[in-house]
């Protein structure tokens, strides 16, 4: 698929509404299925069981991640690259998780250590004292928010996916859902999750400024 997008029409169509936004999403989940395979089959082999649902997962796990920060965009590369760093970012991180698939999910969610969240986990390059008790304590704050803001579904979807790193594709099986269901649950948490941020006076670039993204 030829690309005819610059990066102020990304943009602008990402932040419409309605058929305009729809067809950008399509493009820009097209774009992903294309590239990621490439980019991540790597470290996971194309020929496996799971390549393509993993795949999957990436691509719609980066577009939820694109649109919460369409904001930190700055313009100094093509909007695609960018997407595309973080879509491979967010693959290798997936990749480095390998415990979803030994334990349950009540097993994922006993284990909520909010010092072990996935951006905690994978910042790069590691930070000094200061900034390690810095990203404690954010964690432990945001921990806090979704179990006062979000609903028991809701919390137990986003601290698989979100906190343990569980692929969503398990996640839906386990639960008795689909993908499409829970990515649009993951959109209304992390949106509630957001307004709250705000009222206590956080924005989502503070919050990645603290973890080094």
């Amino acid at each position: 698929m030829k690309n005819t997008r610059d990066n102020e029409a990304w943009l602008q169509a990402l932040r419409a509404e309605g058929i305009e936004k729809e067809a950008a999403l399509q493009e820009l989940h097209a774009i992903l299925l294309k590239v990621l395979p490439s980019a991540l089959g790597r470290w996971l082999t194309p020929t496996s069981s799971h390549f393509e649902s993993f795949i999957e997962d990436v691509a719609q796990e980066t577009i939820l991640r694109v649109l919460d920060r369409l904001d930190s965009f700055q313009g100094r590369s093509k909007f695609t690259t960018w997407v595309y760093k973080i879509g491979v970012n967010i693959g290798l991180g997936q990749l480095r998780l390998k415990k979803w698939q030994e334990v349950s999910l009540d097993g994922l969610e006993e284990g909520n250590d909010p010092a072990a969240m996935p951006s905690a986990r994978f910042s790069s390059p590691l930070p000094g004292p200061e900034g390690m008790l810095a990203r404690k304590n954010v964690t432990e704050m945001v921990q806090r928010l979704m179990q006062e803001e979000l609903t028991p579904y809701q919390l137990k979807v986003m601290n698989a996916v979100a906190v343990q790193g569980a692929p969503l594709t398990v996640v839906a099986e386990r639960l008795g859902s689909n993908r499409n269901a829970l990515y649009k649950l993951m959109h209304d948490a992390r949106l509630r999750l957001k307004a709250r941020l705000e009222r206590e006076g956080f924005s989502p670039l503070d919050l990645l400024a603290v973890f080094g993204e």
